[in-house]
């Protein structure tokens, strides 16, 4: 699977999406981890391919991915978790197995060190956690 990733910079510009599917006709991808994709309102296109970008759907997320059209029926889900950390899950699919790749797009050392120190913790927090019910003190598993 080739995976890789697309500082989209300014994608709020029509050009910058253009840009992004000419340089994306020029590579073998699977997966495209997209970053600074931030609008003003949220993406919703279908390329000429067929081929569709996974973003935030308020518009507000910093991260997506964009998958080629021959993967596109493995996805299993997109997730933003935060403003800047995005999660995609993919099905097996033939000798490929299920796969779980993050997008994440770090803060540069212009932010606060508070916004820093915020990013690495989520990060750090463990996205595969499940919640389950507290059991009273007096019951036995």
């Amino acid at each position: 699977m080739a995976i890789c990733t697309y500082d989209a910079r300014t994608f709020a510009s029509e050009a910058a999406i253009e840009d992004l599917m000419m340089q994306a006709k020029k590579i073998k991808y699977d997966v495209i981890g997209l970053t600074e994709t931030t609008r003003r309102h949220p993406l919703n296109v279908v390329y000429e391919t067929g081929e569709e970008p996974f973003l935030d759907s308020r518009g507000v997320g910093r991260v997506g991915v964009h998958v080629n059209m021959s993967m596109a029926k493995n996805i299993d889900s997109f997730e933003q978790l935060t403003t800047r950390i995005a999660r995609l899950r993919m099905r097996r699919c033939g000798p490929t197995p299920a796969l779980t790749i993050f997008v994440a797009y770090a803060p540069t050392s212009s932010y606060k060190e508070e916004e820093v120190g915020a990013f690495y913790m989520d990060l750090e927090s463990d996205f595969n956690a499940k919640i389950f019910p507290r059991s009273a003190p007096d019951e036995k598993m």
